[in-house]
This record gives structure tokens, sequence and C-alpha cells, in this order.
């Protein structure tokens, strides 16, 4: 990624400070470790201005906690000064691998614990921070942003809620649906795509792709994820597909409709290698359904790229699809909670974020637009160019 530090003479809205909640406590410290580096690297010539006092640090995070009573009961506590900080707040909501105690009974945390412990350090720093900046990759209930029938609008009451307590911005990563943001329409509020890893991690791990409309292909795996899958499309020059949900809506099994079938929309898929691309794998079902059909239409190798790799029914599933060569790579990053079994996994592929997210911090402290960091096309495409000019 090309930096211009040129724009990193302005003077930053506060002392930098990163909060990673235990749940995001491994990314934020891998981030953390690219702040530092960026920093000690960087020289200008304001460098001795009071203005840019402890800009150099040996880390960024601060130390803080959410510890619990017996009953379950918990408190945030911030054990250092942060008045005048611009703080930004790293958090999982996803990470169900952290658990607690109450009277005596192990409880796994779950997105709503992991919440309520961000709500309770924004609680902790009282206001004296300068800003403050949520980085939340998942964004907690962000399946459920709509309303259909009589029922909660639980993501957009906590976007009001966490600028009620002073947030000034929040920054997720490909939202479930970034209409959401309508809730708090005078906040900042990014939804950003990790496009340009997913290529990039791909094509590290892959050295013999065709890169071209006739021998790839984009599969998005719904009508909801259309957007995402043209833009990566149309970056790379690749065709198009899309399979739409055939539902029954007479009945609600785990919370939603289920699929009756998947019917495709789209070209010949016959010896292309596939992205099937989409927000999340939960389940991993409809990814294994649309993977099944593709292979049914004679796909070559196909690639299922997600941002969040939940794996809510555990890998017995893709072990299975990648043993019949129904699936050949699984890509997901590391924005969410990843088990030691998923990364030990010789399908899988981690994308990881650390040192993009950390990019985004250090811009945004400065007070400079995100907008060439928001879009890779250029990014992508010399990578794309660099990667045919070796495979031939």
């Amino acid at each position: 990624m090309q930096r211009n530090e040129k724009n990193y003479e302005t003077i930053p809205a506060g002392s930098l400070g990163v909060i990673a909640l235990e749940s995001c406590r491994e990314l934020g410290e891998m981030v953390d470790k690219y702040l530092v580096q960026f920093r000690s690297e960087r020289e200008h010539k304001h460098q001795n201005d009071i203005a840019f006092q402890g800009y150099h640090k040996n880390t960024y995070l601060v130390d803080c906690s959410t510890p619990r009573f017996g009953s379950g009961e918990a408190k945030g506590i911030i054990n250092e000064s942060v008045r005048g900080f611009d703080l930004f707040l790293m958090i999982d909501v996803t990470n169900y691998s952290l658990s607690y105690t109450v009277c005596g009974h192990e409880n796994h945390m779950s997105p709503d614990d992991h919440y309520q412990d961000l709500k309770r350090i924004i609680a902790a720093v009282g206001g004296k921070a300068r800003r403050i900046t949520v980085i939340m990759p998942f964004l907690y209930e962000s399946r459920q942003h709509k309303r259909t029938s009589r029922e909660s609008l639980d993501c957009a009451l906590a976007l009001q809620e966490l600028v009620h307590m002073g947030v000034d911005n929040i920054i997720t990563f490909d939202a479930h649906d970034p209409r959401v943001q309508n809730a708090i329409p005078l906040n900042g509020f990014e939804t950003v795509q990790p496009a340009y890893q997913f290529i990039k991690s791909i094509l590290l791990e892959v050295d013999d792709l065709l890169i071209d409309s006739d021998h790839m292909m984009v599969i998005s795996p719904d009508e909801g994820g259309t957007n995402r899958a043209v833009y990566l499309a149309n970056v790379l020059g690749l065709d198009i597909g899309m399979f739409y949900k055939r539902r029954d809506y007479s009945k609600i099994v785990d919370g939603r409709n289920p699929i009756v079938a998947h019917e495709f929309l789209g070209s010949s898929v016959e010896n292309k290698d596939v992205l099937i691309i989409d927000d999340m794998i939960s389940s991993g079902d409809s990814m294994i359904d649309v993977a099944t059909e593709l292979k049914k239409r004679n796909a070559r190798r196909i690639f299922v790229v997600s941002t969040f790799g939940l794996f809510t029914n555990g890998l017995e599933k893709f072990d299975k699809a990648v043993a019949d060569g129904i699936i050949y790579k699984v890509v997901t990053t590391n924005l969410t909670y990843q088990t030691p079994e998923l990364l030990s996994k010789p399908y899988y592929i981690n994308c990881d974020m650390s040192k993009y997210i950390a990019y985004i911090i250090d811009t945004l402290n400065h007070d400079i637009s995100i907008s060439d960091l928001l879009d890779p096309y250029e990014r992508i495409e010399s990578l794309v160019k660099k990667y045919m000019a070796k495979t031939k």
C-alpha cells in the first residue's frame, strides 16, 4: 500500500490510544505492533512540537479490564489516564471462546455480553477522551437490521445507544446491510470491504490461477450479496453469476425461513475456477449447497470466500465437502475468533487484516480522509498484473 508521508504531518486529533477488549486482544496486539512500526519509521519536521507529544510510543494499547463478580455482573476498568486521547476501541462480539462464572456455572460469552462490556469501557472513559471510535468488525446484531413483522430493530438501537454514550465514529467490516447507518445519520459510520486482502491471500496461496473471464468466475450465493460480487468481478474483469434462494415462508427454523432450493442465474461455469463470495459463513449449509450446485455444472476449483467465518455448526461439513472435491479452499479473515482447529486445516486460507486496520487507525488519528483506503481498485489491479506476469 502506497502512503503519502506528507499527509502525516498534520496534527493528530489527540494522543493515540487503542483499547482492545479481551475478545479482540490478539488482533489488537497485532495492530499495535504495526502502529509502533509505522511511527518509529516516520520522521517529520514537527516531531518535537508539543502537538506531537507522545507521538512515538512502545505501545499504544491502553490497559483496561472488565472483571466479573460471582453473580455474573461486571464492571469496566481503565487503569491509566485517557484524558485528551483519540481512542479506538476494538471488540469482537462473536468471540465465544471466552467464559465467565455465574454462581459456580461456566457461561460462554455471547454477543450481548461483549456488547455490554464495550459499553462499560466507554462509561469508564467518562467523557474524558477527545474522540472515541469503535472498531467492531462484525457489527453487533447486524443480521437483525430490518423489520418484517412485529419485531425488534436491535442493530439500529445499538448504534443509537453507542452514539448517545459519546461514540463519534463506528467502523465495521462488510456490514450485512450498510443501510442500517440511517439510524445514526449525523455520525460517522464506515463499512470496509476486505476485497484487496482476499485477493492477496488467495494469490499468495495458489500459484496457477488464470484470472480472466474464460477461466474464472465470481458467484454471489444470494441476491443480497450481489453488490459485493459485482465489485470484485469488475475489478478482476470476470463474469458474475448469482444464486436465488427459494425459501419456504410458511416455516421458521432457527430464526429463519428454510431454503427449499438454489436457482442459478448466470453463464456457464464449466471448467472455470469459481470464487463464491459472501459476508459470513454461519452454519455453512448455504455455501456448501451452492458449491454442490456449481460442481453439478462442472465448475473446476471452488473457493469459498467470506469476511466472517463463524462456523456455528463446526467444521465437519467443510471437511467432507473438501474430501469429496466440492470445495477447494476456504478463505476468511481474522476479524472474528478463529479456532485452533480451523487454523490447522490444510484447505483454510487465513486473511490477516491487522495491517489494514493499523493503516485506518493511523490515518484517522491524523484527521486524514480514508477514502483511498476504502477503495482498493488500483491496488488489486496492480497485484493481479504482478501475479499474471509471474505466472506467464
